[in-house]
């Protein structure tokens, strides 16, 4: 099989620990490894190619960085541009496979779901590949365990069995979206729903054939991005222009409730979307009055809720079923039973013109990181890592002067024809209108403070000249 990773989520009930440029798939929020290497690594024990991995072009270094730590190379890495949903982004993947890979079944999976049972998982994976190499649509429903409102089902009754006789795949009847309380408890009872997990898997020639059948605009469309795509380091760039045609819509309305071979293999495996804080809570060890915590926290009379503190002490006192995430520019507290509604103030901030449903404090970049620990009028100081080995653009500034202090490490200095080192206790200065870089020679992280000071701070006072890393 391929794996097909799709990976262009941005997780806002997730929020303010998923951000749109740092979304939850990316996160470590079971265990040590993210969800995007725990979804690559699950796939251990089956027969695998290196995977195709989709994802949105500002999360591209994330995605390099994240398999490179797992010791994973990816056969591709798509670049969207912008999001069309999963029908094109599987499309893209499937396409890929067929020009430059082979015709084997691709295993489509998010890249931000949990599996609490990896064996059955891979059993209920082999299971449906049986009905991809018999030119099958497969997907997984997930045997429900309660009555759940946030989750889109899949009717299935009737048996489709093999040449063999065997085989445990279901005729799908309808998709059905979310349903209120009482229509997803009568689902539940009858044994004829199961959740729409979201995975699939197929031949490629067999989900483009089907694609091209429904829905040729995104067939046609994908078609012409990849054609006009650019290889960039380790990423293909699709082409912008191409995809921007391409419709917008999921795999379930644009092929899997229009083909007459769709299957669904049920699967019981302890799946679940990680879709809100109190999913995530469900899935965490408890102590013995319900509450996971992380962090510093001090929790008296506390109950039921999920608590996690970032960078500084959390207390709570006398209160149950709460959701408080604290994070260096935002603190969210919420009643659990209202969590599903965290979007809301996202798309608040949004109208507001706010950066916090968008970056972290803290931004990651493809040499390292830097963190905006004060700002003033005319000032601001980040603390900046820089990885062995890695360089920042040669770049200069309009409207800005920057002192840079090394605390530990090594940094070797452009600025104008200057070309020098600075070590630990030492600093240097960057004029305002100066062509500078700032590259670590050595073996450990670079680690320094930079104080920038000028009438115009933004993240967009920057004229690039050079980029290793291909930015614009």
């Amino acid at each position: 099989m391929i794996p097909v990773i799709l990976a262009g989520g941005s997780g806002s009930r997730l929020w303010p620990q998923s951000r749109a440029l740092y979304p939850k798939q990316f996160l470590a929020l079971m265990g040590e490894q993210t969800l995007l290497q725990q979804t690559l690594l699950r796939l251990q024990g089956l027969e695998m190619q290196n995977p195709i991995i989709v994802c949105n072009e500002d999360h591209r270094f994330l995605v390099a960085e994240q398999l490179r730590q797992i010791g994973i190379k990816p056969a591709a890495i798509l670049l969207e541009p912008f999001g069309r949903n999963t029908a094109p982004a599987i499309a893209l993947a499937a396409i890929h496979a067929v020009e430059a890979l082979s015709d084997q079944p691709l295993l489509v999976l998010p890249a931000d779901h949990a599996i609490q049972h990896p064996d059955h998982f891979r059993t209920t994976i082999r299971e449906g590949v049986r009905y991809a190499e018999r030119d099958f649509l497969v997907t997984f429903g997930i045997e429900p365990t309660q009555p759940e409102t946030g989750y889109g089902y899949i009717n299935a009754a009737a048996g489709v069995a093999l040449q063999d006789g065997a085989g445990q795949g279901r005729r799908i009847n309808r998709f059905v979206e979310k349903p209120d309380l009482t229509t997803a408890t009568r689902y539940v009872e009858s044994g004829e729903y199961f959740w729409n997990s979201g995975m699939f898997v197929f031949k490629a020639s067999s989900y483009l054939a089907e694609l091209t059948t429904h829905n040729k605009a995104i067939a046609d469309a994908c078609r012409a991005a990849l054609a006009g795509a650019k290889h960039d380091l380790d990423f293909i760039r699709l082409d912008k222009d191409a995809f921007s045609e391409c419709p917008d819509d999921s795999i379930d309305y644009a092929v899997m409730e229009k083909t007459a071979n769709a299957v669904m293999v049920p699967m019981s495996a302890g799946w679940s979307d990680v879709g809100s804080w109190s999913a995530l809570w469900a899935l965490q060890p408890k102590d013995a009055t319900g509450n996971v915590v992380k962090g510093d926290v001090i929790a008296r009379a506390t109950s039921n809720s999920y608590l996690q503190s970032g960078h500084r002490l959390l207390a709570t006192l006398g209160v149950d079923n709460l959701v408080v995430i604290d994070t260096p520019d935002a603190v969210l507290v919420a009643d659990m039973s209202q969590i599903q509604d965290v979007k809301k103030i996202v798309d608040q901030l949004k109208q507001e013109g706010r950066n916090e449903y968008k970056i972290h404090r803290e931004v990651y970049r493809p040499w390292g990181k830097y963190d905006s620990i004060d700002m003033g009028d005319r000032f601001q100081v980040k603390r900046i890592t820089v990885n062995p080995g890695a360089k920042l653009s040669v770049q200069m500034h309009h409207h800005r002067a920057e002192h840079w202090i090394v605390v530990s490490g090594t940094a070797r200095v452009t600025s104008g024809e200057e070309h020098y080192l600075v070590t630990e206790n030492q600093s240097t200065y960057i004029p305002l209108g100066t062509v500078h870089a700032l590259e670590n020679p050595g073996k450990i992280p670079l680690e320094m403070i930079e104080v920038q000071s000028g009438a115009y701070l933004g993240e967009d006072d920057i004229v690039r000249f050079e980029d290793k890393y291909g930015r614009a």
